[in-house]
């Protein structure tokens, strides 16, 4: 009989079961850990179970406001990985109760069992800011190194990916929509980065690969202000819309009455947020404190948005950059009659 010596390694993950989070614990459940996942609706995260083997990922009930389902949901943990944020604040989920208050619960649950912690943040987190979402978030990076000094702490700019917020968002509404709207005219600067990076660098931090205590922050290759985003995400859905440029006074007066709405396209806050830049900074390139210091390679837009930005297209996947492809023009090119001379080049290549 073979005695079992060692166990891999208990990783906990707050929030495991959003956009984020399912990619994370893909990345962890590959490298062979065991991955406990924290949410608020157990029953709602069984998409995660067929990303690991058999029993290798659990989901378990925990709510970041209350404190007795944080330390049950790192017992016997590892590592522990908070990905919990929120956009828009509604009922008792304010900024302060999730990304400040959560935050501090979980690093001093983590604490508390001897486990190392990751802290998912953002690029523009600022005790300073105006914008209640970047002051929270900086207070919840502040109370996780105050607690566990050699924990991690990853900011990214806009995450983009299948399941994404942001061009997923406004390629439906150029599905019905004229015109998009450019919030100050659209000159604001981001620099988008693929999730599946995002997810890498977060398991690496768990490998023990990033230097304890620092601060990382994520950015894809390129930097793009709104407009070049919109103009990005028209050229891969191949509709032809018109950008109009919301000046900041009437982009305040929306966001102040669509943040009245149960899931608003756009709150006060964020108008706030808008205002400021959100790419890496200077001093985090010079000190390798980014995805390329990690060794990842971080994926461009062009290169993943048309991967599943084509269901916005007129006649979806049976569209390509030169309109419709009739059975004809797919035989005549060599392919099936329900492949586009895309697909036959991609399986020729392979």
């Amino acid at each position: 009989m073979t005695l079992i010596t060692e166990t891999s390694k208990l990783v906990t993950v707050f929030g495991g079961s959003g956009f984020i989070g399912r990619h994370t614990v893909r990345a962890l459940a590959r490298r062979g850990y065991r991955v406990r996942v924290a949410v608020r609706r157990p029953d709602l995260a069984g998409h995660l179970q067929p990303l690991g083997n058999v029993g290798q990922i659990q989901a378990v009930q925990a709510n970041l406001r209350v404190r007795w389902s944080v330390d049950r949901a790192v017992e016997g943990a590892d590592h522990v990985i908070n990905l919990v944020g929120i956009l828009h604040e509604s009922g008792r989920q304010s900024f302060n109760a999730v990304q400040a208050f959560g935050a501090r619960a979980v690093a001093e649950a983590a604490r508390a069992v001897g486990a190392k912690m990751t802290q998912m943040s953002a690029i523009g987190a600022d005790g300073a800011s105006e914008s209640d979402y970047a002051r929270t978030k900086a207070l919840g990076e502040e109370a996780v190194l105050s607690t566990l000094p050699d924990a991690n702490v990853i900011r990214s700019s806009i995450v983009f990916g299948p399941e994404d917020a942001f061009f997923n968002r406004f390629a439906a509404m150029a599905r019905f929509s004229p015109v998009l709207p450019l919030i100050g005219g659209g000159t604001t600067r981001y620099q988008p980065v693929y999730v599946v990076d995002v997810a890498e660098a977060l398991a690496l931090t768990v490998d023990g690969k990033a230097r304890p205590g620092a601060t990382y922050e994520l950015g894809g290759p390129e930097v793009l202000t709104f407009r070049e985003c919109m103009e990005h995400m028209l050229k891969v859905v191949e509709r032809k819309r018109m950008l109009v440029s919301v000046p900041w006074p009437v982009a305040r007066l929306q966001g102040a009455i669509l943040g009245m709405l149960p899931n608003p396209l756009l709150t006060s806050d964020q108008v706030r947020l808008l205002r400021n830049d959100n790419v890496v900074s200077d001093a985090a390139n010079a000190e390798g404190r980014t995805l390329s210091g990690l060794g990842v390679t971080p994926e461009s837009v062009d290169a993943i948005l048309p991967s599943y930005l084509w269901r916005y297209r007129v006649a979806g996947q049976y569209q390509d950059e030169f309109g419709l492809i009739g059975a004809g023009d797919r035989q005549h090119a060599g392919c099936h009659p329900w492949m586009s001379p895309h697909v036959t080049e991609l399986i020729t290549v392979a």
